[in-house]
């Protein structure tokens, strides 16, 4: 499948990055930017960096709110509703943008032109909505790869019990088939188990849809009628049902999200764990990880269609409408996404935006054979990656769909009548809106 992010990766190697915006000293000395922030461990080292930012402007940064970008989705959205949109800078998200078209400014004319052609165009073409380039992307390019613990596949006894389980030898899998039997495979709860998922909000609703299209499928039709209540959508949800059933996944799973799961394959009690770019310095760093030197990393499975998982976006930040100093929020932006920062971000794992910092992670990963082996998976995976669904629509219908996909997971609710509902759903919420 050829989209968005198969051109941004295929232009990675080019190597035209242009210079970081110089900073004048003082420039805007008293100004303070309040900023509403995406949290986490992960993010930590760069928000480190907004000192340095203070020092050269003369500014100050007041973070006034650091949440998960599903909470912080539901704050923006308040915010819109009361009309206390005067804050500055606030994290976004491809996948939620198209939901704001109002809420933040267009970047373009307070940014010099070679700041925005440093980035690879794809990227900067998905952050244009309608007409506006509403967000500069950060180094937080996301598609999912597979980690695993290598010393499960090294065993020979696990080798020949799998074999006479499955009929087939036991390797990293690369089919959702193939994951599911190691999953169940590999599971001795409540001690260890054979992967994990993210089971609410977006998180659940994205990896649902990834299934949908690798097993042939997709989520809407031309015309925005649902067209995830199929085969494909069948097969989809069974996977994520037939887990659970299994006790291959910790019983808590439905109320997980990112956090959680990049913190229970560290704890070393997860054999399987489909994740993003940015938690591979973590899952190798002995300070923070039990499986340190022990993980493997390979491209995401494919469906039943041969079709790789690929769901995809990226993170950046955005300047509101209603910001009092537009210049100062830009230039935080700019700061924020430049070289400098995008290498820091990128040295913990996570995969650029800016084509000349492609070139420096890749010649950092020749004598790194973890940081190489991490490069190649999620290279591979993102040559066939997809965006979500292009319409404004896509967060609220996923609000819908989830907490049906956990009725039929945790036993409620039949796998049929489970997307019965959740189709007739969204078919009602594009109706309502205009949509069909």
């Amino acid at each position: 499948m050829k989209s968005w992010v198969a051109g941004s990766v295929l232009a990675l190697s080019a190597g035209l990055g242009l210079a970081t915006t110089a900073l004048a000293q003082n420039e805007f000395d008293g100004v303070t930017i309040e900023a509403k922030l995406i949290g986490g461990q992960q993010y930590e080292a760069l928000y480190a960096r907004i000192a340095d930012w203070e020092a050269a402007t003369g500014a100050k940064v007041k973070i006034i709110s650091q949440k998960n970008h599903f909470e912080l989705d539901k704050e923006y959205k308040a915010d819109i509703a009361a009309g206390t949109t005067n804050w500055c800078v606030g994290s976004n998200h491809s996948s939620f943008a198209p939901q704001y078209p109002n809420l933040f400014t267009d970047l373009a004319p307070l940014l010099p032109p070679e700041t925005v052609a440093g980035f690879v165009p794809a990227n900067i073409s998905a952050a244009t909505i309608e007409g506006k380039l509403v967000m500069l992307p950060r180094a937080q390019f996301d598609v999912s790869a597979l980690y695993y613990q290598k010393s499960l596949y090294t065993d020979p006894a696990k080798a020949e019990a799998f074999k006479a389980k499955f009929g087939y030898d036991l390797a990293p899998p690369e089919t959702w088939d193939q994951f599911r039997d190691q999953a169940i495979f590999f599971a001795a709860p409540p001690n260890f188990y054979g992967t994990q998922y993210a089971g609410k909000d977006e998180a659940i609703n994205g990896r649902f849809y990834e299934l949908v299209v690798a097993n042939g499928g997709k989520m809407f039709n031309d015309d925005w009628t649902p067209a995830f209540n199929s085969d494909a959508g069948k097969q989809a949800l069974q996977w994520f049902v037939d887990l659970y059933k299994a006790g291959a996944v910790p019983p808590g799973t439905t109320n997980y999200l990112w956090d959680d799961l990049g913190n229970g394959f560290a704890s070393g009690t997860v054999a399987l764990n489909l994740d993003w770019p940015g938690w591979s310095g973590f899952f190798n760093d002995p300070a923070n990880s039990k499986v340190a030197g022990n993980v493997g990393v390979a491209p995401a499975p494919k469906g039943s269609a041969g079709v790789r998982t690929g769901w995809s976006g990226f993170h950046g930040f955005s300047v509101t409408e209603n910001c009092a100093n537009k210049e100062a929020a830009a230039s935080l932006v700019d700061f924020l996404t430049n070289e400098e920062s995008q290498k820091l971000e990128s040295a913990a794992g996570s995969l650029p935006t800016r084509m000349a910092v492609w070139d420096a992670i890749t010649a950092a990963a020749k004598d790194d054979p973890y940081k190489s082996e991490v490069l190649a998976a999620f290279q591979e995976t993102a040559k066939t990656a997809f965006p979500v669904p292009p319409t404004p629509y896509w967060i609220e219908a996923g609000n819908l769909i989830f907490p049906e996909l956990q009725a039929a997971i945790l036993g409620d609710k039949t796998v049929d009548q489970a997307l019965e509902d959740a189709s007739g759903a969204v078919e009602d919420l594009m109706r309502e809106n205009g949509v069909i």
